[in-house]
């Protein structure tokens, strides 16, 4: 649908299929404020990778966010989308050289034995190999919530766009488990760094995994380890930046500052909007606590589960009307905030480290339980958006134009009347609407 309208974000098809230029700034927006956090988790990880290897300071940081953002500022997405090859090249060997260097120490029984004894000693009651019974609930609403906007996200849109058809689409989906496989190794990687002894660098968890490397890999090994990590921290980085500043361009700048923008203005404007995402991450990584990351990506996920029902619900239904869905973002991001507020970050022995934004899931009582914030705030969402859909349909208040068709969302790459969406890949001047959008 979106190639035949020739629609880059998923505000624009907010706004194209709910008839509301409003919601599809406000899913933009949502977007844009949900991928700072996110860009910053990878940053984080090329960070870490610099004080492992003593070089301290946010200079560094700081640095290689300027050769990352000069070598997209003219060439769009293809850029990292190249550079993507050497990064799973890279990611690939790092993997299997740490498993043979797990195969030739005491293999993983050896770990999980020594790693279960250091959690044997420690005060928290709460940490293991296994999930204690009071965690299992946080970990399922943790997983679900992920799941639910690991795809919301207006990066996964723009790579799912740059596809050149459902097919390759369909191949890169049937692939994601593998990745998930990987990824589970490099988390085992830590028990594997706990059973050695290896502990993180002044306090950040963050510098665990490059301190692995650093402390049982050969030099040279090492050496790889880091380039891989440094690529894998900044080819996503650009990527969503890219598409940040295409969420900012196309349903908030041209829409409402300057609607009569040029093509080539609109591609200049959209370039420097990546470099303010880029370094809008940096902000994070300096004025917040940098010691869990994860908690930033999750806290991005709290807010971009707000865009579910306009952009992923609206892809099967037009029913929800377009003030309802405004409604349901807005109070959901304030529940969203409001229980992130709320949450404590609490130490191993039950002090309180922080009173404030320490996690990403509430307690349920006094039962032990916790929740994602990010459900929660979505159910919220849900309800006030169905409810006040079902009232102005009593009240007969007028609904939006849809502007789609029921074939547009089963078109193809052989479809005449589709279009390329070039300008997502080479961050060139967008072209005229597609054909169905023109003959409309």
């Amino acid at each position: 649908m979106a190639h035949r309208h020739g629609l880059l974000t998923p505000g624009e098809f907010a706004r194209a299929r709910f008839g509301s230029p409003g919601l599809g700034a406000l899913v933009a927006f949502t977007g844009i404020v949900a991928t700072m956090p996110y860009v910053a988790v990878q940053l984080l990880a090329l960070r870490a990778v610099f004080r492992t290897v003593g070089v301290t300071g946010e200079w560094p940081l700081l640095a290689a966010v300027g050769v990352v953002s000069l070598s997209t500022f003219r060439s769009g997405l293809r850029a990292p989308a190249l550079l993507s090859i050497a990064k799973d090249v890279l990611l690939a060997w790092v993997v299997l050289s740490a498993l043979l260097v797990v195969a030739m120490s005491s293999g993983w029984a050896g770990i999980f034995r020594r790693a279960g004894a250091h959690f044997a000693s420690t005060p928290n009651p709460g940490d293991g190999l296994l999930l204690p019974e009071t965690g299992q609930l946080g970990f399922v609403t943790l997983v679900v919530g992920s799941v639910l906007s690991v795809f919301a996200y207006p990066h996964a849109v723009t790579g799912m766009l740059a596809a050149k058809d459902r097919a390759t689409v369909r191949r890169n989906i049937a692939a994601a488990p593998v990745y998930c496989l990987v990824l589970g190794l490099m988390g085992l990687l830590g028990f594997f760094a706990l059973s050695e002894g290896i502990r993180p660098l002044d306090g950040d968890l963050n510098t665990v995994m490059p301190l692995m490397f650093q402390q049982l890999f050969p030099g040279w090994s090492a050496g790889i380890a880091y380039a891989a990590l440094g690529v894998a921290a900044l080819i996503p980085a650009a990527v969503m930046s890219i598409s940040a500043a295409n969420a900012f361009t196309r349903s908030i700048y041209r829409t409402y500052l300057r609607p009569d923008a040029a093509a080539a203005e609109e591609a200049r404007v959209s370039r420097w909007a990546s470099l303010v995402v880029k370094f809008g991450a940096v902000a994070f990584i300096v004025l917040l606590d940098r010691s869990y990351a994860v908690d930033l990506q999750l806290i991005g996920g709290v807010i971009i589960l707000q865009t579910i029902p306009a952009v992923f619900l609206g892809l099967a239904t037009a029913w929800f009307d377009r003030r309802a869905l405004v409604a349901g973002i807005l109070t959901g991001l304030g529940a969203g905030i409001v229980l992130l507020w709320d949450i404590p970050q609490v130490a191993a022995n039950g002090s309180v480290v922080k009173a404030h934004f320490g996690g990403s899931s509430m307690a349920i009582g006094d039962t032990g339980q916790t929740v994602y914030v990010g459900l929660v705030a979505l159910a919220v969402n849900l309800i006030v958006v169905t409810a006040l859909t079902v009232l102005l349909r009593l009240l007969r208040v007028p609904r939006g134009q849809d502007a789609t068709r029921p074939d547009d969302y089963t078109a193809d790459a052989d479809d005449p009347m589709l279009e390329r969406l070039d300008e997502i890949l080479d961050g060139l001047p967008a072209r005229p609407v597609g054909a169905h959008a023109r003959s409309r």
